[in-house]
């Protein structure tokens, strides 16, 4: 079964829709890649991503184990490359305060940065700097 189905709307952007669900993203090409930069780029949502992933393995590892990250957030910062044009890094810091967890839990969460598919997905040349914050 399809994934998404995605149309090009004109104007530097995309409607991709998810088939199970009926969800829309729209994409907009970034201001300094000609676009207006008015939704996520693809490029956003790569680093998106990668977040969002290692939350989900995060969130599966903590159910795994009896202790809870709700309230957990991360801020994602994406620095492109020129030449070629790619993304070159992603910084993520998750900030894991809203808990406290023992050594061991943050042993699994630590874990999980390097395990999630999206992070075996990426090519070796970008950079992936991601940040636990703990009480």
């Amino acid at each position: 079964m399809e994934t998404t189905k995605t149309k090009y709307l004109g104007d530097l952007r995309t409607e991709m829709t998810h088939v199970r669900s009926g969800s829309v993203i729209i994409t907009d090409a970034p201001v300094d890649n000609k676009g207006r930069g008015e939704y996520f780029s693809p490029t956003d949502l790569v680093a998106s991503a990668l977040g969002s992933c290692i939350f989900t393995i995060m969130g599966i590892a903590a159910r795994e184990h009896g202790f809870s990250i709700d309230g957990s957030s991360c801020s994602i910062t994406k620095i492109m490359s020129d030449k070629p044009r790619k993304i070159a890094e992603i910084k993520i810091e998750f900030d894991l305060t809203a808990n406290s967890y023992t050594d061991k839990q943050k042993t699994i969460l630590e874990h999980c940065v390097k395990t999630c598919p999206v992070a075996l997905s990426l090519h070796e040349s970008v950079i992936q700097n991601v940040t636990l914050l703990f009480n």
